[in-house]
This record gives C-alpha cells, structure tokens and sequence, in this order.
C-alpha cells in the first residue's frame, strides 16, 4: 500500500488539495452569493479568486514541490499559473453563465460539476507548463 501512495504522491496530493480547492470555491460561492447577495456573476468570479489563491500556495509547495526561489521566477510562475487558471476559469464561469443563469439549473449542483472538469484540466496544465520538472532555479 506504501509503494503504491509513493508512485501516485503527487496525484493523491493534487485530488486532496483539488476537493479543498472546490470546497473554497464551493463555500466563498455559496456566502457570496446566498448570504452577501451578489449576482451569480460576480459571485463566481470572487470565489474563483479565494480559491485559486489557495490553490496556487498548496500547489507549489506540496504537489508539484517548486523549486524555484528567485524572485523573478517565482513572479514567472505566479502568472503562469494564475493565467492557466484563468483559461479554466473560463470553462467555469461559461458553465455558471449558460447552465445557471441562462437555463435555470441548480447553482450548487453545476457550481461542483463545473469544478470537476476544472481540476482534471487545471492538473494537465500545471503537470505541463507551470511546474515543469527542470533544473533547480529555472524558470518553470
């Protein structure tokens, strides 16, 4: 049972830090919207923010285990990730729009659906382009 956690670390990691990703996205949302009462809208895009914020932190340091610490690569990869994340954040927000606020499904239900989708992309991309594996110090 060792082995097998040790060959799919850095994917039970990424599930793990994922549901907590969508549980942030999930809450803000669901506060935003239904306590503060704010448009679906805006609601979404707040609660993309705390949760890519998130994200971004637990990602770096425990899943894809960055190495870079120079103040420039890390801005480099800061924005990489952010603008991946805005990308996906895109299939998000297009659900929400369409799925919500254009056919009248329920908000919660898409909101989880939505972010399924999300974080299988959101791994493609930071496994590819913003934590590529490389020499210590490089700009990933």
């Amino acid at each position: 049972m060792k082995q097998l956690y040790n060959n799919y670390k850095d994917i039970v990691l990424y599930l793990f830090f994922g549901i907590c990703t969508t549980l942030i996205n999930v809450i803000s949302y669901w506060i935003i919207a239904h306590l503060l009462n704010f448009s679906i809208m805006s609601s979404t895009i707040l609660a993309w923010i705390c949760a890519i914020s998130f994200a971004y932190i637990t990602n770096r340091k425990w899943v894809f285990h960055s190495t870079v610490n120079k103040r420039c690569d890390i801005c480099k990869e800061i924005i990489s990730f952010f603008m991946c994340r805005l990308i996906t954040g895109l299939v998000d927000w297009t659900c929400m729009y369409i799925l919500v606020k254009r056919l009248l499904f329920n908000d919660i239900f898409i909101k989880l659906n939505s972010n399924i989708l999300v974080i299988v992309l959101n791994y493609i991309a930071s496994k590819l382009f913003i934590f590529k594996k490389g020499k210590p110090n490089e700009a990933n």
